[in-house]
């Protein structure tokens, strides 16, 4: 008997009226909205505009939901398309099912799109919104956890999760919480983004690269816990064998861009670098009209003074002429 465990909700919708609210949805907006909030903080301080991470985020998460869907339905199609399934599920997306790999894939391009669109470098805007994104995942993983789905292998922990569902071929028991430690592992994944990018500058998409190496590592094991039916090869889930290979690509991608393109970007947003420029000649102008203006008065007062030297000199001619 367990003494202790992490119970799951009763159900994962609420209803209000005939308007359906499910907590899978609630945490990717929630997560959304953190992602945008860090990302906005971080990319004020890299010297962009209030905004900005906002306006691309509009471009980088429907195309993020697309491709982290895609990947979901191409990497388990038998859900969708075997026999005895309904095609129509796939687009069912408020029941679970999105793929980091494809949604990363497909949301930087709707960030490339957004960036281009104004004037912004792609690496620059993913440095930024690097620690955000790995807290957006740690709390879209809570949305696992209403649907109770993506646990682990039996266990009797204590912080064993309880599953009571019997749908979709689970069985009731208690299961490592894979959803919590992924949750938590990315929780630690943007510590350390932050405290890097604090202590080494990085720059040019490098602090990114280092978000998606952390969590790949953890990825990972976490990924060859779980028990739910899996594509494998060579034994290793699909999902691993991707972590594996994203791993090595950040890696490659920190070590060759910080010897090809050391340091930081001086400017992050023209526009912002524009603005400032023009400031400055503006005052630089009022500097000079001021400086021009006292060249005048002091002109001024230097041909007053001359004239009055004549005038004194005239009037010694003239007394001297009568005496």
């Amino acid at each position: 008997m367990e003494l202790a465990f992490i119970p799951s909700p009763s159900r994962g919708v609420l209803y209000l009226g005939p308007i359906p609210l499910r907590g899978y949805a609630f945490c990717i907006i929630i997560g959304v909205f953190v992602a945008v909030w860090l990302g906005n903080k971080r990319w004020i301080a890299r010297g962009g505009r209030a905004g900005t991470v906002a306006d691309i985020a509009v471009w980088a998460v429907p195309f993020g939901l697309v491709g982290g869907r895609l990947y979901h339905v191409i990497t388990d199609y038998e859900l969708y398309f075997s026999e005895g399934r309904d095609w129509v599920d796939a687009f069912k997306i408020w029941e679970g099912g999105l793929g980091i790999w494809g949604a990363i894939a497909l949301g930087a391009l709707g960030a490339w799109i957004g960036c281009r669109r104004r004037g912004i470098p792609l690496p620059a805007y993913a440095d930024a919104v690097a620690p955000g994104i790995a807290l957006a995942q740690a709390c879209g993983r809570w949305g696992n956890w209403f649907n109770q789905e993506l646990y682990g292998k039996p266990t009797d922990l204590p912080w064993a999760l309880e599953i009571t569902s019997s749908a979709d071929g689970r069985v009731p028991g208690t299961y490592h919480p894979t959803f919590l430690y992924e949750s938590l592992w990315c929780i630690g994944v943007a510590l350390l983004v932050i405290w890097a990018d604090r202590r080494f500058r990085l720059g040019h998409g490098r602090a990114f690269a280092l978000y998606v190496a952390a969590y790949c590592a953890g990825r990972g094991w976490i990924e060859y816990m779980r028990v739910d039916d899996a594509h494998h090869i060579l034994g290793l889930r699909l999902n691993v064998w991707t972590a594996i290979f994203v791993f090595l690509l950040a890696v490659v991608y920190l070590v060759v861009s910080a010897k090809t393109r050391p340091g930081r970007e001086a400017v992050v947003e023209p526009a912002a670098g524009g603005k400032a420029a023009a400031d400055g000649k503006a005052d630089g102008e009022t500097m000079a009209d001021g400086e021009n203006e006292a060249d005048r008065e002091g002109k001024d007062d230097s041909e007053d003074k001359a004239g009055d030297a004549d005038d004194a000199s005239k009037d010694e001619a003239g007394s001297a002429k009568k005496t």
